[in-house]
């Protein structure tokens, strides 16, 4: 019958166990490092790319993203709320100015313009029945004049009269006073009818003003109308290219809502974008390097948007070549905005070796060998990269990644 094993025998066994995996270990890492002392790695030319460092200038920049752009575009918009009738042209058809691009449904802006008309008619039939109206009254009133001076002269007339009599003893002293009274009253009721006539004279010119004033405003209304209808046939004020159109017949277009967009394609700009973490960077006049394909075209920025949108600040790129033919609208493009120029300097075509730090491990070629070179670097761009020590021009510089050799010192290199 099995007897179990002891707990202390279990343990020493384990013990044992772990002892000689740990001394496998040890020799196995040393028996590695002692092979890597005495056997150098070696790389064929086939595995690597180099560069030779030369003396020539060197333009730090800062990566953003850009579009190609027409340099001048025109938006034609809805001048009324209308509908698309009819697309007479496509996108990318060249248009010569007054040649109409599509047609819009103007039935109800029509309708507004008749009816804007009748308001005007009726304005103008009210100024004359207001004129009318107010001519009576002043005539009403200078009647009521003429008849108050009648009175005023007939009293005068009593006056006399009374005091006639009252000196030959045919009247009493009432009577002259009567007749005096009877006189004041009436100069004060034609004074008063007198500056009724002036107030109404002015009252009458204000309301014919403002009648007036009034029509006037409904004449400019018609007249702004009109040239909002006449716009509305949608036709090219330039000669270009179309570059769009609002080809949805029959939807309904609000006042200010484009159109269709004319283009001068033979020149173009760059509209560009970069993270709003460089924009103390940024500044008009800049110059910029344009990268399409492998084709570098440069230019200057000329405007930095003041709005920051998600994070993004956007800028427009002058190019000194508008018109170069790979230039094409929308097409996507690389932009490198040069903040430093330096003149003179060492410098190494740009490669996968190199990791931005200022102060890197690279190999360079020499008798056959790849030797580990500490360098300290400057600026750097796509092309290149300014070495300020450690590099001598001449010299040829490994420019792939070397990441996985970063324990040797030298490498062999095989034809």
């Amino acid at each position: 019958m099995d007897k179990p094993i002891e707990a202390e025998v279990t343990a020493k066994r384990k013990k044992r166990r772990t002892i000689i995996i740990a001394i496998v270990l040890i020799a196995l890492g040393g028996s590695i490092l002692f092979m890597r002392s005495y056997i150098k790695p070696s790389l064929s030319k086939a595995q690597f790319t180099s560069a030779l460092a030369e003396t020539g200038n060197i333009e730090n920049t800062i990566s953003a993203t850009g579009e190609v752009l027409p340099e001048f575009e025109e938006i034609l918009t809805s001048p009324i709320n209308a509908a698309v009738r009819n697309v007479l042209m496509d996108a990318g058809t060249r248009v010569k100015v007054g040649q109409s691009i599509l047609t819009l449904d103007k039935s109800s802006a029509q309708t507004e313009f008749d009816k804007l008309g009748f308001q005007i008619e009726s304005k103008e039939n009210e100024i004359r029945k207001l004129k009318l109206d107010l001519e009576k009254s002043f005539y009403d009133i200078k009647s009521n004049n003429s008849i108050k001076q009648l009175r005023i002269s007939n009293y005068k007339d009593a006056v006399s009269s009374a005091e006639r009599l009252f000196k030959a003893g045919g009247g009493t002293k009432e009577d002259i006073e009567q007749a005096e009274l009877n006189l004041k009253v009436a100069e004060l009721e034609k004074q008063q009818l007198e500056n009724e006539i002036r107030n109404k004279q002015q009252t009458m010119k204000i309301e014919i003003k403002e009648a007036e004033i009034a029509l006037a405003i409904q004449r400019n209304d018609q007249q702004a109308f009109k040239r909002k209808l006449d716009l509305a046939n949608v036709v090219a004020t330039r000669d270009g290219v179309v570059t769009w159109v609002n080809k949805n017949i029959g939807a309904s277009i609000k006042e200010g809502e484009s159109l269709a967009r004319i283009a001068n394609l033979s020149s173009y700009k760059v509209a560009g974008s970069i993270s709003d973490t460089q924009l103390d960077q940024l500044r008009n006049g800049m110059p910029a390097i344009i990268r399409i394909n492998d084709v570098q075209l440069r230019g200057a920025i000329v405007n930095v948007s003041p709005a920051i949108s998600n994070s993004i600040v956007s800028f427009d790129v002058q190019l000194e070549e508008k018109n170069n033919k790979l230039l094409r609208p929308n097409m996507k493009a690389d932009v490198f905005l040069i903040t430093a120029t330096r003149n003179k300097v060492v410098r190494v075509p740009n490669g996968p070796a190199f990791k931005g730090s200022d102060a890197q491990e690279i190999f360079v070629l020499v008798n056959g060998k790849a030797e580990r070179r500490s360098v300290r670097t400057g600026l750097s761009n796509f092309d290149y990269v300014e070495i300020v020590s450690g590099i001598k021009p001449g010299e040829r510089v490994i420019t792939s990644d070397m990441s996985k050799f970063e324990y040797a010192k030298e490498i062999t290199i095989k034809d």
